[in-house]
């Protein structure tokens, strides 16, 4: 039985399994055909089912169809560099941004990495909080419709809500969506009010009633679960939520990318250089291929285990060359090297622009911090 929840992901995912423990639905066709209506287009993570269950996601369609857009919230803890594990939906994220032009708020959570993280100092996480916010605003978000909210610098705008939510949680409700027990400290408790502040914030700022959509992983989850019915009764509409898998750890399996149990050195991160990647990629990709050459060209290869092919969904826009690529592994006509090399160009091609860019965002951070209007 694996475990999921922000804090902990551990054993083999069933997806399945989630979607009932969860409560949440599964995206049908009728749900893709609404996102291409209005979108004109379907993202590669929609048509390959990497996002895969939503929460009121029609609803908050509809209200888009009406004139009442949408806004978009997601974040992220900074406690140590990014790697490609974290920017899939980041990406998925400045997309539906762009075909729906809507705002974007982003939470940094510093005080939630350091209520949680044992190891870091206060300002190691500040540290942690700007070489973040390079990577986010490199990946191209619009700073005219982008909010940064950084939880201990925006706290005279976020605390006054917060209270509000965390008045109607009880502490057991956080320990059994969690697993925290007496030992937790009293931070990490209060922390989930925090957390829900976003999905409502933008409307009091500027006394709107817009929809908000959240993007997120399937393990942030509970972090709404609890709070959806909280923001309903401080009078605010519940948010809709879009649900993604993991990523395909770089070791293989049907886990969670993690830095924080020692994953650093294999993962790749957006500031490594191209032989960084080519080595990572060449000695830790878990290949699904046979043992040699000779079988393998008998035999052929599994992509759906095989990383390399995993990754290149998030890499291959175009449906066709992703699918002939794993019909010539499967029978063996492409080697498991052979589709590492093309992971490793896909990768640098994208992080030699990022890198570009982050070097630019150095100077373009107040540009996309949040500032009272």
């Amino acid at each position: 039985m694996s475990t999921v929840n922000p804090y902990e992901v551990e054993g083999a995912v069933d997806y399945e399994r989630l979607v009932l423990e969860f409560g949440i639905k599964k995206l049908t066709e009728e749900d893709l055909k609404q996102i291409k209506e209005l979108a004109g287009e379907l993202h590669p993570q929609l048509r390959r089912g990497i996002f895969f269950a939503h929460r009121d996601l029609k609803w908050c369609l509809d209200e888009y169809k009406k004139g009442n857009k949408f806004f978009l919230y997601t974040g992220r803890g900074p406690s140590g560099p990014i790697h490609l594990g974290h920017v899939g939906t980041w990406r998925f994220v400045k997309w539906l941004q762009d075909v729906f032009d809507v705002d974007l708020w982003f939470q940094f959570t510093d005080d939630e990495k350091f209520l949680f993280k044992q190891d870091k100092s206060y300002e190691e996480i500040q540290d942690w909080t700007y070489e973040n916010m390079l990577d986010v605003i490199a990946l191209g978000f619009d700073p005219k419709k982008t909010h940064f909210l950084i939880d201990t610098k925006h706290a005279g705008i976020m605390y006054p809500e917060a209270i509000k939510v965390a008045k109607k949680i009880t502490t057991s409700q956080v320990k059994g969506a969690f697993g925290f027990t007496d030992s937790n400290n009293i931070g990490s408790i209060f922390y989930t009010a925090m957390q829900t502040v976003p999905a409502f914030l933008p409307n009091v700022l500027r006394n709107e009633n817009r929809p908000c959509l959240i993007p997120l992983g399937v393990d942030q989850d509970p972090h709404f679960r609890i709070s959806r019915d909280v923001i309903e009764k401080l009078g605010h509409k519940k948010p809709a939520i879009l649900h993604a898998k993991f990523m395909t750890p770089m070791t293989g399996g049907e886990g969670k990318q993690s830095t924080d149990k020692g994953g650093e050195g294999k993962d790749i991160l957006l500031t490594d250089d191209p032989k960084t990647v080519k080595k990572k990629i060449n000695k830790y990709a878990f290949s699904g291929g046979q043992d040699t050459v000779e079988e393998h060209r008998k035999l052929g290869g599994n992509p759906d285990i095989d990383v390399a092919c995993q990754w290149m969904q998030y890499f291959e826009d175009d449906d066709e060359k992703l699918q002939e690529m794993y019909d010539k592994y499967r029978k063996g006509e492409l080697l498991s090297g052979e589709v590492k090399a093309m992971l490793i160009d896909k990768i640098n091609e994208f992080l030699a622009e990022h890198q570009k860019r982050r070097k630019e965002a150095e100077n373009q951070i107040e540009d996309f911090l949040y500032k009272p209007e």
